[in-house]
Formats: C-alpha cells, sequence, structure tokens
C-alpha cells in the first residue's frame, strides 16, 4: 500500500506576503530510495514519487485518499505569528 503526506507547500524565501498560499498537496513518499554509484544522486524505480496533486482544501485531498486507499499523513501548517512593526519605532527607543 502505498503511502502519501497531505500539506501546505511553505512559500518560496524570494517572497514576502502569504498569496497563492492555500493548496495542499498530496505526494507519494518513496520506499525504496537507491544511490546512483555513478553521480551520487539519489534516484528510485518508483515513479509515484513524481506525482504531486494539487487540492483547494484539505478536505479535498483527504477525501481522494480515502476513496483511493492511501494511507496518508496529514502535516497541518504552522500560525504565523506576526509582529507588528512601526519604522518610526526605530527612532522612539
Amino acid at each position: 500500500m502505498k503511502k502519501a503526506k497531505i500539506y501546505i507547500p511553505n512559500k518560496s524565501p524570494m517572497q514576502s506576503g502569504m498569496g497563492k498560499n492555500d493548496k495542499w498537496i498530496l505526494e507519494y513518499e518513496t520506499n525504496d530510495p537507491t544511490s546512483n554509484p555513478l553521480m551520487g544522486w539519489e534516484s528510485s524505480s518508483d515513479t509515484y514519487t513524481e506525482i504531486k496533486l494539487e487540492f483547494s482544501s484539505k478536505e479535498l485531498a483527504i477525501s481522494y485518499a480515502k476513496k483511493k486507499k492511501i494511507n496518508f499523513e496529514l502535516i497541518e501548517p504552522k500560525k504565523r505569528k506576526t509582529i507588528k512593526k512601526s519604522y518610526a519605532d526605530n527612532f522612539l527607543r
């Protein structure tokens, strides 16, 4: 039985905002990673690891996994703590 993980991907370091951060990804995990002796790269003969499915909500991703009988691990996103800063605070202290 295939195992997958369901998560929201992290934003790129080049992004400052939180836009386009609402897609859930279902990604299969590999069972047998092997090392290529010539180049030293990690490779696998399992083609499921190349599949990444996007869903608009967590519930859709979970229902898809249950319907296809996929064992999954749900990774909840951490809440981001924002600190409001003002430029004037640099001169008031």
